[in-house]
């Protein structure tokens, strides 16, 4: 059996190695060291983890995936959710979260069938439990949002996201250089979206100049 660290945080800005020191001190403290690490930026509400889909294709059964809490592995809606059970249930993948000590004992020998039956139904039923608050809790988050950009912009106090204009100058003469998009991508970290703007802020400079 190996122990498989998987950590994610939201977004670039954010340190997704924040929990290492935690996790392998929780490793070693069950007689387990830590055998591989999983690290990305990414969104929980999203299945779109290479990372994580990464640590399940090299699992073998019983292998175990150690996270920091059960929101790292999932802020997923209800479809999403069942899809990644499926794919760890399929991988016979153990699930352990440093905040849910029912899990904590996946990381035991049990040698009674029944007990060990027992264990792994309640740990799948907190999970679901703590799978639907972190749910539940992205979504409060991003009505909240929601709301303060709508009353902030009613005052006429919303300004948006500060433009990054130091990036995005350099972008621009990357789209004006012709280089891919996935290049740029690749070179700066910026979304699609933010490349799309700048592509028709680009093309209309182009236009106007003589």
């Amino acid at each position: 059996m190996f122990v498989r660290a998987y950590m994610r945080a939201s977004t670039k800005e954010q340190d997704a190695t924040r929990a290492k020191s935690q996790l392998d001190d929780f490793a070693k403290g069950k007689g387990f060291p830590i055998a591989a690490y999983y690290i990305e930026n990414e969104s929980g509400a999203s299945l779109k983890r290479p990372e994580l889909f990464r640590l399940l294709q090299d699992c073998s059964p019983n292998d175990v995936l150690l996270t920091e809490q059960v929101d790292r592995l999932s802020r997923l809606n209800e479809g999403d959710w069942e899809t990644l059970k499926r794919e760890i249930a399929a991988r016979q993948v153990r699930v352990v979260a440093l905040d849910l000590p029912t899990s904590h004992m996946m990381l035991s020998k049990v040698e009674d069938q029944f007990t060990g039956r027992m264990f792994r139904a309640v740990n799948d039923m907190m999970l679901d439990m703590l799978a639907a608050i972190a749910r539940k809790d992205y979504e409060d988050r991003q009505r909240r949002q929601a709301q303060g950009i709508e009353k902030a912009k009613v005052s006429g106090r919303y300004k948006g996201r500060p433009e990054d204009t130091e990036r995005n100058e350099a972008i621009t003469r990357m789209l004006a250089r012709k280089m891919s998009w996935n290049d740029i991508v690749a070179a700066t970290g910026c979304s699609r979206s933010t490349l799309l703007r700048l592509s028709k802020r680009l093309k209309e400079l182009e236009e106007v100049s003589p």
